[in-house]
Formats: structure tokens, C-alpha cells, sequence
């Protein structure tokens, strides 16, 4: 499917390459940026999937899975990045308009048009546009392009019918504002997970209440949730219990415990069990003081 999509993308950029050149139009040239871009994205796209497929070792014993919020945090940086340039083109056309072929900067914007909506079209029924982060950040490279060429449409239209030239910098302007904060969409999804931030489908409070419901769990603490990579969420936490319990019955209380945490999306549960009498941290998140908030021995606690 990327594949596809790449080839697609990177035939139709020399195209409006092409095109911007021969008409002077920037709103084609900017697009032309932005396919390059696309067709970067979902290259890294492929790469991450290629290398997210990589088997857990020794050193990476999460595997590689995260590759692919690396790069989509890269596609993100790339969105801002042609943004800003598409920006500092746009003001400079301000000051001296160009000449500008308005039927051939038509013709080129309605055949990538068309393009973008097949690739876009391509991707939705064919990948996880909203569940996998790096998909949706090579889908919005996408979708920009696709606003682009809406834009080129429409300061063809105003120039042919007007001879409007400043419309190619406004719409440019415009589409580039547009991408900008798609770009600062990905950055601040990518740059959470990436400082281990909790999901934002978890009340990390809500969900230590319900932990507390559950039988014989006197209390919980120094609680994490975090996400490993799209749709791949991890949990661990204390749960106090009563320190006269046999070993089957705390399991029981661990296993009722998983099974309520893992009906929230959570897949990887890890619990240490602590005895009421033992001594640990009242704070249900981690101050990161290890020394003081774990400053007990564990032979009497178990860990799953």
C-alpha cells in the first residue's frame, strides 16, 4: 500500500516540478515541495514499518516498535519546516508578483488534484489513518498536498478570470498555514509519547478508584500508564494488600486486577503486590526518588 502510494506521489511531483517552472506559479512549486516531502514520509513510512517488524534482543527488549513514532516525529518537523518556507516564498511574491501562466497552472493543479484524492482515497480504505501515528502523519503530508492543489485550482481560476496575481501568494500563504498546524498536530502527539505521557483515553485517577473497588486491594501507588507506539499502551503499579493472604489468593486479586486495566486497551499489565504492613510511598505517581519511594526490600511482595 505505501509502496503505491509512493510511486504515485513521487512520479506526479516531477510533474508540478515541471509545471511551476514552466508557469512561474509558486503555488505549484510549493506543492512540488510538499510531494517531495510526501513521497519522504511515506518512504519512512515503509522504512518504519520494514523496521518496527525487527524481532526483541537483548538490547531493545521492547523490539523496535517505536521507529515509528521517531519518524513520524520526523514527517511532523518536515510538515512545519516546508510551512515556514512556503511562507517566506509567499511574502516575497508580496513585494514583486511574477508572471504567471494561469491555464497551464490549471491544468497541472487539476491532475494533482486528482492524484491526491486517489492516494488519499488509497490510504483510508488501506491503512490505519487514525490508530497508527506515523500513517496519520504520512496521510496529512498527503492531505496538504491535496489542499495545495485545491489552493493552485483557485488562484488559477482568479488569475485567468481577474489577472488577480497576488492570489497565488495569498492561497499559498493560506495552504501553508494549514499544514503548519497539521505539522504541529503530529509534533505534540509524537513529542508525548516520547516523554512517556499517559494515553489520553486513560483517567490515570478515575482508573485508581476503580482499582481500589476491587476486593481485598487496600490501596495503589507510585502508578505509571504510558504508550509504547500507536495503539500499544503499558501499565505498572504497587497494590497493597493484606499481608496474611495465601500466595493463590493475592493471584486472584492480581489477575482481577490485569483484567480490569486490560478492559481499558492496556495490554502489557505489570503489578507488584506490597503486604499492608509493608513499608512504601503513599503517592499513587512515582515523585522519582527511587531511594526514598522503594527504600523497602521485596521478598515479600510478588511481581508478574
Amino acid at each position: 500500500m505505501l509502496a503505491v502510494s509512493f510511486v504515485i506521489i513521487a512520479g506526479y511531483m516531477l510533474v508540478e516540478i515541471i509545471g511551476g517552472l514552466l508557469t512561474g506559479s509558486l503555488a505549484l512549486l510549493s506543492d512540488a515541495g510538499h510531494m517531495f516531502s510526501d513521497a519522504l514520509a511515506l518512504g519512512l513510512a515503509l522504512v518504519a514499518f520494514k523496521f518496527g517488524e525487527k524481532a526483541v534482543n537483548a538490547r531493545q527488549t521492547f523490539g523496535y516498535k517505536r521507529a515509528e513514532i521517531l519518524f513520524a516525529l520526523f514527517n511532523g518537523l518536515t510538515l512545519i519546516a516546508i510551512a515556514v518556507f512556503i511562507i517566506i516564498e509567499a511574502v516575497e511574491r508580496f513585494k514583486q508578483p511574477p508572471e504567471i501562466a494561469g491555464a497551464g497552472m490549471l491544468a497541472v493543479s487539476v491532475l494533482g488534484l486528482l492524484v491526491n484524492m486517489v492516494v488519499a482515497w488509497y490510504m483510508l480504505r488501506h491503512s490505519d489513518t487514525e490508530g497508527n501515528l506515523n500513517m496519520k502523519s504520512a496521510y496529512l503530508h498527503v492531505l496538504g498536498d491535496l489542499l495545495g492543489s485545491l489552493g493552485a485550482i483557485v488562484a488559477a481560476l482568479l488569475l485567468m478570470a481577474f489577472g488577480w496575481k497576488l492570489a497565488d501568494p495569498i492561497v499559498s500563504l493560506l495552504v501553508s498555514l494549514l499544514i503548519a498546524h497539521s505539522g504541529l498536530g503530529v509534533l505534540k502527539n509524537t513529542l508525548h509519547i516520547l516523554m512517556q505521557g499517559a494515553p489520553q483515553h486513560i483517567d490515570q485517577a478515575a482508573l485508581a478508584d476503580e482499582i481500589r473497588a476491587v476486593p481485598q486491594v487496600l490501596g495503589v501507588h507510585d502508578l505509571h500508564v504510558w504508550t509504547l507506539t500507536s495503539n500499544r499502551h503499558l501499565f505498572s503499579a504497587h497494590l497493597v494488600l493484606d499481608g496474611g493472604m495465601t500466595v493463590g489468593e493475592a493471584q486472584s486479586v492480581r489477575q482481577a486486577v490485569e483484567r480490569l486495566i486490560q478492559a481499558k486497551g492496556i495490554a502489557h499489565v505489570t503489578l507488584q503486590l506490597d503486604a499492608q504492613n509493608h513499608q512504601h510511598g503513599e503517592d499513587l505517581y512515582c515523585n522519582g526518588d527511587e531511594s526514598e519511594a522503594h527504600g523497602h526490600h521485596h521478598e515479600h511482595g510478588q511481581r508478574h
